[in-house]
């Protein structure tokens, strides 16, 4: 049993790393040389440069600048100073939820804290249950649920602030669940227009003899939505001109570096070996040989192209189809016609987990984290909250339960689990003090960097991509967040002295995270905070959990005229969760007609000659086709070609059904109101 001393050696050490951390991060943020592993937000922005080069070779990359260091921790008041609208500006709905979850935790816990402490803590140890026992605890145990006698009053208290803890719990979910909504709503609305607003991908396209997937899905949805369809792409299987375009890149690149050391010093043209990595092989003038790669591949990469345009096996059964108006994207269903090995198996898991999702048909970024997320918490209340009670209450009174009868046993382990709090307390020092601090180091993307920048990076170019600003992880930074909300909500009542260590851990964390959002992390997606309803499912996940461990605890307390009155909270609590899911999640799922058509209103308004078919005609065609500096053909021709596939004719009964002729196929059967014409006497 770990003791007061064993806790606070612990803590020193914890508390040290975690300042060791910090501080090493505010003395290298203020290295130039390391301007674009703290803030490549910034430099993706175009907002700012690299420190420059002028003075002092050593002021390159050292700062030199005495009075910078005293201002050393500027960055916690500057991570807080960003009001939150200019946050969601500045990094996205997504990002500034995301740590409304920290600030939510500080808003349950701290009034839950204080009356713990007020209430439970006294209540626990003017006791000598433990004392007068012969079963294993240490000092922290006194202050638990632990200490209380069987049968004793006491557990009155425990009861009352059990619906006390649940009650605010609940009121702060209600408020924060309105506030997000809102914040979507107006989001959404005032967020600038995006082809993903009006475009599903259509999956599953069925085969057809006779007409081609393109073919297939326009008349599909012209039949079916002459109303809303606009227009559509079709899915190309472009990965080996992908690989072409990405390898001329990569020549241009070095054409480019052996250019400029050329320019430098022009006594002698620069030298390479063609074989594996340079290090073997002929050696050959370096910008003779990148020039005749880069005319190489110049011809190869439209010959492929054009392969890719032409060739029906290149073409997926898949497609983006286009609608004209963000109210039938949002109601339409997007289908088409119907110890060591532990660690290394935890840092697999999220990779595991993102895989099985795909397997599952998720496609799109947010979509997968989510269900990932969904998971991973699974995982850590199975495998780390409830194994590590289990496990370990076995091992601790292992020879308390060989020397006591078997009706003893559910009392020894009712006494036990608050135990397991000692546990919890120090992997919240480890894995949320010193790893949180840890996360604003950026020790891996900081020596990643350097040795990209040592090694590979030629020209500014290479700068820019050697820079990992990384995103939040939602996969895996939610779930994580779900762990101490389960832990903070089950010894809330049960361990109080625990939620100190929870304080700590959401305060910290939150301006840690508030200050990457700013200056380092690069949001791969913007989801309009469409995760927050499994946020709250989980807490309220977490609220159940909690209330059951309880009542199963108090059971084995003999408290046989309170325990009864926990039954109602998990009823009330499921209730609470209903009532909000009705309330408020149709907002995350839908978008409210009303909002939508106003939406549509004021683009018509502010751009009455809006084209929007040729906004969203080439928003979906694969990467590679579309212009750059690696391009040869311009991207209007690209699309052409595009449309202009030739097409198998139809032969298919249903096409006389449709009421439009294909724009695909010009010689398309007749529309139906030519059929009631020519049929008329």
């Amino acid at each position: 049993m770990a003791t007061l001393g064993d806790m606070g050696l612990s803590a020193a050490i914890n508390i040290l790393s975690a300042l060791v951390f910090l501080v090493a991060f505010a003395i290298l943020r203020l290295q130039p040389f390391n301007d674009r592993v703290y803030f490549p937000k910034w430099y993706l922005k175009g907002l700012r440069s690299s420190p420059t080069r002028s003075g002092a070779f050593v002021t390159r990359f050292v700062n030199l600048d005495w009075r910078s260091y005293l201002r050393f921790l500027n960055w916690m008041p500057d991570a807080l100073r960003m009001p939150e609208p200019e946050l969601i500006d500045h990094a996205g709905l997504d990002s500034a939820v995301y740590l409304r979850i920290y600030l939510l935790g500080l808003k349950i816990f701290v009034p839950v804290t204080l009356i713990a402490w007020t209430i439970l803590v006294p209540v626990n140890w003017t006791n000598h249950t433990l004392a007068k026992s012969d079963v294993n605890y240490s000092e922290i145990d006194l202050l638990s649920i632990s200490n209380i006698p069987l049968g004793s009053q006491r557990f009155w208290a425990h009861t009352v602030m059990a619906y006390a803890f649940t009650f605010w719990a609940c009121y702060i979910l209600q408020q924060e669940y309105a506030k997000v909504a809102r914040m979507r709503l107006h989001f959404i609305a005032s967020e600038k227009r995006r082809p993903d607003q009006f475009t599903v991908l259509v999956k599953n396209v069925p085969p057809d003899p006779d007409e081609s997937i393109s073919e297939t899905v326009e008349h599909f949805f012209l039949v079916n939505h002459p109303d809303h369809y606009l227009t559509h792409q079709v899915v190309c299987n472009a990965n080996k001109l992908a690989k072409l375009v990405k390898e001329k890149k990569r020549n241009q690149n070095w054409l480019d570096y052996y250019q400029l050391k050329y320019a430098r010093n022009q006594s002698q043209r620069p030298m390479m070996k063609t074989g594996f990595l340079g290090l073997c092989g002929e050696k050959v003038d370096a910008i003779d040989h990148q020039t005749a790669e880069i005319e190489r591949l110049s011809k190869e990469i439209p010959e492929e192209r054009e392969r890719v345009i032409n060739d029906p096996k290149s073409i997926m059964p898949a497609a983006f189809v286009s609608f004209k108006t963000s109210k039938f994207i949002k109601s339409f269903i997007q289908g088409f016609l119907p110890g060591i090995a532990l660690k290394i198996f935890l840092i697999l898991l999220p990779t595991i987990l993102m895989i099985m999702s795909k397997f599952e048909g998720f496609l799109s970024i947010s979509g997968l984290e989510r269900r990932s997320a969904s998971r991973y918490y699974i995982f850590n209340i199975v495998n780390v909250f409830l194994g590590s009670i289990i496990a370990g209450t076995a091992f601790q009174q292992l020879n308390k339960f060989i020397h006591q009868s078997a009706n003893e046993i559910p009392k020894t382990i009712g006494v036990a689990i608050p135990m397991k709090a000692t546990f919890f307390i120090t992997y919240i020092m480890v894995d949320g003090w010193a790893g949180i601090a840890a996360e604003i180091l950026r020790v891996r993307p900081l020596i990643i960097f350097h040795l990209k920048n040592f090694f590979m990076v030629k020209t500014e170019k290479d700068r820019d991509e050697a820079m990992d600003p990384g995103s939040l992880g939602f996969d895996t930074g939610e779930p994580q967040i779900q762990f101490y909300f389960l832990l903070g909500l089950v010894y809330a009542v049960v361990t109080p002295i625990l939620l100190p260590f929870i304080l700590v851990f959401f305060g910290l964390a939150y301006v840690v995270f508030r200050h990457q959002i700013i200056n380092v992390y690069n949001q791969e997606y913007e989801s309009a905070a469409a995760f927050w309803p499994d946020v709250h499912g989980r807490i309220i996940s977490a609220m159940v959990i909690s209330q059951l461990l309880l009542m199963g605890l108090m059971s084995t307390k003999h408290a046989a005229l309170s325990t009864p009155f926990l039954l109602a909270l998990p009823i009330l609590t499921i209730s609470f969760h209903l009532y909000c899911k009705g309330r408020y999640e149709p907002a995350f799922r839908r978008y409210p007609l009303q909002e939508a058509m106003m939406k549509d209103t004021l683009e018509r308004a502010k751009e009455p000659n809006l084209n929007l078919k040729a906004y969203l005609q080439n928003a979906y065609i694969h990467p590679v086709f579309k212009g750059g500096d690696d391009d040869d053909e311009d991207e209007d021709e690209i699309f052409e070609k595009l449309e202009a596939t030739v097409l198998v004719p139809t032969k298919r009964q249903s096409r006389r059904n449709t009421p439009v002729p294909s724009k695909v196929s010009g010689d398309s059967s007749p529309s139906l109101p030519d059929l009631q014409e020519k049929g008329r006497p």
